[in-house]
């Protein structure tokens, strides 16, 4: 945005049409009030904000098209310019995924890789645990200040100290259930690779690995039992093209040696067409809600009646679902939410 008008200030003055060409009436720019109020608690909580344009800004998450313009950190920055690799899994994982998490973890640790993952129960705990000492990272749902879930405020704390949380979410806010697939896009985009260890057939870690892809990150998964619902995400990844993986040395073989990322290096420019701008986009979303209607089409129908290239509709198609504007139904079904 501020790269499209030039400054801080013209894009702020922007952002009225913008949200009307989104078919929102009524936005508002944040007041001062409440700005001053968010900085005040930062300052309070030890948190540092770095926008994309801040050498801390780690260069992996620079290259996706979503990136979050701002990030509150809390910990170690320097470790956002380390080699990263995501480890995500189930939360009720079984003693036999943990055992694995907590192996991975450690030895992709101990050859000098950042560990990230979610903060969440099961895998990502054990993902944590296990890479604290050598360097881990967190990305939470809501605010850096806030922890969730409440049993991992000791390990989040720690974090805080020995690794780095980081969050796109204002200060204070509170992670609720629609932050967490937006939360996953930039678990992915810090990452060189993402691993999930156990994920049922419809989960956020599947979220994680679609994300990955569509970034363009190498995917890694670890087999399961057939028979075993927490294995059948995993399964199905391999199924369709997901490295398998047996222990930490697999990963690193398959992304090779990764150099420490450079952030004062210009970053190459993109072989594909250039991102749309936040007003072309609007105008897309706009056009694919006056399209949908409570009653599901198919989404490749959507796509003929458009006229468009599937390469631009589908992120299109994740940014309306996530937003809980549009719904995905069984057989490749959508319908607009209500």
């Amino acid at each position: 945005m501020i790269g499209e008008h030039g400054s801080a200030q013209a894009a702020l003055q922007a952002l009225p049409d913008v949200a009307r060409a989104a078919g929102v009436s009524d936005y508002q720019i944040c007041p001062i009030g409440v700005i001053d109020a968010e900085l005040r608690a930062a300052r309070a909580a030890g948190a540092v904000l770095i926008a994309d344009d801040s050498p801390d800004y780690p260069a992996s998450l620079r290259e996706i098209h979503d990136a979050p313009p701002l990030l509150w950190t809390l910990g170690r920055r320097e470790l956002l310019h380390r080699p990263m690799v995501a480890l995500v899994g189930a939360r009720n994982a079984s003693s036999l995924g943990t055992r694995m998490a907590k192996a991975l973890a450690a030895d992709l640790s101990a050859a000098g890789i950042v560990v990230v993952s979610g903060l969440a129960r099961g895998i990502d705990t054990a993902a944590h645990l296990s890479s604290l000492q050598n360097g881990t990272i967190a990305v939470q749902a809501g605010g850096v200040d806030t922890i969730y879930p409440t049993e991992n405020t000791k390990l989040a704390q720690d974090i805080g100290k020995m690794g780095l949380r980081v969050s796109e979410m204002p200060i204070g806010v509170q992670a609720q259930a629609r932050h967490f697939p937006s939360r996953n896009r930039i678990i992915s985009g810090l990452a060189s690779a993402v691993v999930v260890v156990e994920a049922a057939a419809k989960s956020g870690s599947l979220i994680t690995a679609r994300n990955a892809l569509d970034q363009a990150r190498d995917v890694f998964a670890v087999p399961g039992h057939p028979f075993d619902a927490r294995a059948a995400g995993c399964n199905m990844l391999i199924r369709d093209g997901a490295l398998l993986v047996r222990s930490a040395q697999d990963v690193i073989e398959a992304i090779g040696s990764i150099a420490p990322k450079q952030p004062d290096l210009p970053l190459a420019p993109p072989a594909a067409k250039p991102p749309r701008s936040l007003r072309e986009t609007a105008a897309l979303h706009t056009r694919i809600l006056e399209r949908l209607g409570p009653s599901p089409i198919a989404e490749d129908q959507l796509i003929r009646d458009l006229a468009a290239p599937p390469t631009a509709i589908a992120p299109a198609l994740m940014d309306l679902e996530l937003d809980g504007k549009i719904t995905r139904h069984a057989g490749g079904l959508l319908a607009r939410a209500n």
